[in-house]
């Protein structure tokens, strides 16, 4: 069910109601995918979720989050880490209605903001929990990674002829550049990674793990006590 898709009868008739809230971004990801990937894999995501388990709503997703790392790239927009957090508390407050909420974020620059939310909405005793791909391994933005997993969902917004590899340096040992001058700052491509050998198979297998590990999330949330996390 999605929630832009149905009446409010609907919704109200539905028991133990949760909310999932795909969060993406609308930013430069090289020269070969859509500024909307973020978008599409946490929709994705929650799609897959609201297919497993009944009682799950999906809310229309959040596109335009915080970005700011990647600025200087035509394209990119970024409402800051501050706005994002407080649209996110905003957001889980407005839906009482729900048992709880599950914020299921795809773009790795919404951490900060997403954890101050969380922390300030279960400070104020309401059901929320957020998710976070883990892909051990795998590159860090528009890399192997990424484009295997628009090539499963979104193909047609794919251009493989101009992936490029873009910088290969851990993460780890990248991130004083990037804190100071983002993503421009190390990579003139805007790829952290190389986007080159990937496959929708290996997309989707990435999916299908990701959605299980959400799935389970979701299943211990709805299950314990969440007032008291």
């Amino acid at each position: 069910m999605r929630l832009d898709e149905v009446t409010t009868v609907d919704v109200g008739t539905e028991p133990g109601v949760i909310l999932a809230v795909p969060i993406g971004s609308c930013e430069q990801h090289g020269p070969h995918l859509p500024l909307g990937a973020d978008t599409a894999i946490a929709t994705a995501l929650t799609d897959a979720l609201a297919g497993h388990l009944d009682e799950v709503v999906v809310a229309p997703p959040l596109t335009i989050t915080a970005s700011g790392e990647h600025a200087g790239f035509p394209g990119t927009l970024s409402i800051g880490t501050a706005a994002m957090a407080t649209v996110i508390v905003e957001l889980v407050r407005s839906a009482d209605w729900a048992a709880g909420v599950v914020l299921v974020n795809g773009h790795g620059g919404n951490r900060d903001a997403v954890e101050t939310a969380v922390a300030t909405c279960r400070h104020e005793a309401r059901n929320v929990v957020a998710w976070w791909p883990h892909h051990p391994g795998g590159d860090a933005h528009a890399g192997r990674t990424e484009t295997s997993l628009l090539l499963a969902l979104r193909p047609d917004l794919v251009r493989l002829e101009a992936a490029r590899p873009g910088v290969r340096t851990a993460l780890s040992e990248l991130f004083p550049a990037l804190r100071s001058g983002g993503v421009r700052a190390v990579s003139l491509n805007g790829v952290l990674g190389d986007p080159t050998g990937a496959t929708a198979g290996e997309g989707w297998a990435i999916l299908e793990r990701w959605t299980g590990d959400l799935v389970a999330t979701v299943r211990n949330f709805a299950s314990t006590d969440r007032s008291a996390t």
